[in-house]
């Protein structure tokens, strides 16, 4: 059944698996590198699509991961509060080292080690949520409990608002 699958997108079918999930990951010819294309690809709201974003502790170094909807933006300056440090955007081979992934195919779950990780509260509004699995071209449907149940995330108001 997961024969198919790239190594990334196995080891993150393998991760649903453990928590006892029947997600199923499903690679796609075309991408879901960003927010849009992967809400293209399967047909849903671009909010139903879940970022996963890596940010860096500018004085600690670590890790801080976000789950946030594909319609939002993340206040930095509240997530800084939350941290309790200054954050910035975690390059390329930060985020490798730290979830496993490439950039634009980022799962919330299968990381080396577990991340603190925030939850944007607007995803518990939906339905059914898409979530990337390791590759720019897989992802798997969740609900929104079986994303904080995956991350352990704590879910906070943590969108920019923009000015209309």
């Amino acid at each position: 059944m997961d024969s198919n699958l790239s190594a990334s997108a196995k080891r993150v079918q393998d991760a649903l698996h453990g928590f006892g999930l029947d997600c199923k990951v499903k690679e796609l010819a075309e991408s879901t590198r960003t927010a849009v294309d992967a809400a293209n690809a399967v047909g849903c709201d671009v909010g139903q699509i879940v970022k996963s974003l890596v940010f860096r502790g500018k004085s600690s170094g670590k890790a801080v991961f976000v789950v946030a909807s594909g319609a939002n933006q993340v206040n930095e300056k509240s997530l800084a509060v939350l941290v309790g440090e200054k954050i910035g955007k975690a390059d390329a081979d930060f985020v490798r080292e730290q979830t496993g992934f490439a950039i634009g195919g980022v799962s919330p779950v299968g990381h080396p080690a577990p991340l603190h990780t925030y939850v944007d509260e607007d995803l518990l509004g939906y339905d059914e949520l898409w979530a990337a699995a390791g590759t720019p071209h897989a992802l798997f449907s969740l609900t929104p409990e079986q994303l904080c149940l995956i991350t352990s995330g704590e879910v906070v108001n943590i969108k920019k608002v923009l000015a209309a």
